[in-house]
């Protein structure tokens, strides 16, 4: 019975395979207008991937993007956003990247998010290159291809060229995306993408959940859109015709590929046009440069693989945490390989390697990697599943929580609250990954699930960006509940007329007994 499911299951995945070749085949070349105006090189690494398959599927492809792409093409123009704006000194209102640990929710989106994505946005708008483009560029392109992440101004483009719209959602899913694909949230199960809940909420927690969802749904209403609005009624004011709003051509985007995927999100009632293709950067991994791959395969006891992405810096670490880090990895027989900015740090203990810049997927695939150290953030923590090495979590700010605490759940990673490390609590949490097997045995069934899909990701993303040039948008993909005033949306109107009619009934029934019993008591009279 159990080998016949496995050949149904292959027979399944093979005609998906196949239908996906097919209708790779039968697509034309399209033209398509990439706007990715976020510098923000993590998310390009996801980009970057979809950019190179449509390229390899024989789509033109031009890109207003801030990073160059990884390869050289011919039918790939480039038009770039340069130099890079540092949002992090310009707009994060912080004075350290680890100082968000505590900040809070408000401050999260008004301080760093709204703010990054707006000055950002208005950047790239300000380059000579992208206001020429802009303002005389006459081509004609079949689809826009943008990120979705607070760069919303640049959806205009959809309105000049006429094209639909695919965004990709590096960051994952976010509450804002339900209403604006025409479905409701269920704050009952899913949580805010910045708290550190699970799909497991007690009464407080969905109270509290729900709060700040409703909150920052009607803060991205009043505050933000209208800026984004602003931004971009300014830059193509010369669009002859009235201007369509932002928020419409938000709800005119067909597909959002979705940086997410089962079992690393939470589950969720979702519309067709939410695409989830998490894990697609991913690739077979590389030969290793010769000095990292002879200290791995040299390391008898194990290696650990450190590394706080791309934005945090480890070099930018606390003294104190910093030394408290060095002792505990001078005292292990384990190997360290750690992602530090500044190679010229003093007293480094014999068993760490340190490098600016390391091939985080590579080394995670290693045999000998036996702990993946990590800020909890999306891409690194889809590589850490797909490579099954069990984590260390020490999120910082935004999704960090909740994929930590996703991954603490799932029995495959253990988490420290950064402000709380000391020697003692980050010695506890290697030895309890090092040494106790069970989050060995979670990670692999966990990394099972996730890499368990019908056609790869990578192909399954380019599928729906060709299905939604091939159909004109693919209107079929599109929920009624996009065309219901806010008020019938969330059946605030159904409500009304069943509370109308309860109270309607209530008068009825208390008119008539008065009256009867008037009448009776005339009688008694």
């Amino acid at each position: 019975m159990f080998s016949a499911q496995i050949v149904i299951l292959h027979t399944y995945s093979l005609a998906l395979f196949i239908l996906s070749c097919l209708s790779w085949q039968s697509t034309e070349s399209s033209r398509i207008l990439g706007v990715f105006a976020f510098p923000g090189r993590s998310h390009w690494m996801m980009i970057d991937a979809i950019l190179n398959e449509l390229l390899d599927r024989g789509h033109q492809v031009t890109s207003i993007s801030n990073y160059p792409l990884s390869r050289e093409h011919e039918n790939y123009t480039e038009i770039r956003i340069a130099p890079i704006y540092d949002f992090w000194k310009k707009s994060v209102k912080v004075d350290s990247l680890y100082d968000l640990t505590e900040i809070s929710i408000h401050r999260m989106l008004v301080d760093f998010l709204y703010s990054l994505g707006l000055e950002t946005a208005q950047y790239g708008f300000t380059r000579e290159n992208v206001k020429n483009f802009t303002l005389n560029d006459h081509s004609k392109f079949d689809l826009i291809l943008a990120e979705q992440f607070y760069q919303e101004a640049y959806l205009m483009f959809a309105h000049k060229y006429q094209a639909p719209i695919v965004t990709i959602g590096t960051f994952g899913f976010a509450q804002y995306m339900g209403p604006m694909m025409g479905m409701m949230n269920m704050w009952s199960h899913v949580p805010h993408e910045f708290l550190p809940y699970t799909d497991k909420m007690t009464l407080t927690q969905r109270t509290y959940n729900s709060m700040v969802s409703l909150y920052e749904l009607l803060l991205r209403a009043v505050y933000y859109m209208p800026k984004q609005e602003a931004m971009a009624r300014e830059n193509f004011a010369h669009l002859e015709g009235p201007l369509p709003k932002i928020a419409d051509l938000e709800r005119q985007v067909s597909v959002i590929l979705l940086n997410s995927h089962t079992p690393l999100t939470s589950t969720r009632a979702k519309v067709p046009g939410l695409v989830q293709v998490g894990g697609l950067h991913i690739k077979k991994p590389k030969t290793l440069p010769n000095d990292l791959r002879k200290f791995l395969d040299e390391a008898k006891d194990g290696a650990i693989y450190f590394s706080l992405g791309t934005n945090l810096r480890s070099a930018d670490m606390p003294q104190d945490k910093l030394d408290s880090i060095l002792n505990v990895f001078r005292s292990m027989k384990q190997r360290v390989v750690w992602k530090y900015e500044d190679e010229s740090i003093r007293n480094l203990p014999s068993n760490v390697m340190i490098k600016s810049w390391l091939p985080q997927s590579d080394i995670l695939a290693h045999r000998n990697v036996k702990v993946f150290i990590t800020h909890g953030g999306l891409l690194g923590t889809q590589e850490g599943v797909h490579r099954a090495v069990p984590m260390l979590g020490i999120p910082i700010y935004c999704d960090q929580h909740l994929n930590m605490n996703k991954a603490v759940l799932g029995g495959y990673a253990v988490k420290l609250y950064f402000p709380n490390i000391t020697e003692t609590s980050f010695r506890w949490a290697l030895d309890e990954l090092l040494h106790k097997p069970e989050y060995k045995k979670n990670i692999d069934r966990i990394s099972a699930v996730f890499r368990d899909r019908p056609i790869p990701a990578l192909s399954e993303a380019a599928f729906w960006v060709e299905y939604v040039i091939r159909h004109k948008g693919a209107p079929q993909l599109r929920s009624a509940g996009l065309d219901l005033p806010w008020i019938s949306f969330a059946l605030l109107d159904v409500v009304g007329v069943i509370l109308v009619a309860v109270l309607l009934t209530g008068w009825t029934i208390k008119k008539i007994a008065n009256m009867c019993l008037g009448n009776g008591k005339h009688k008694l009279e």
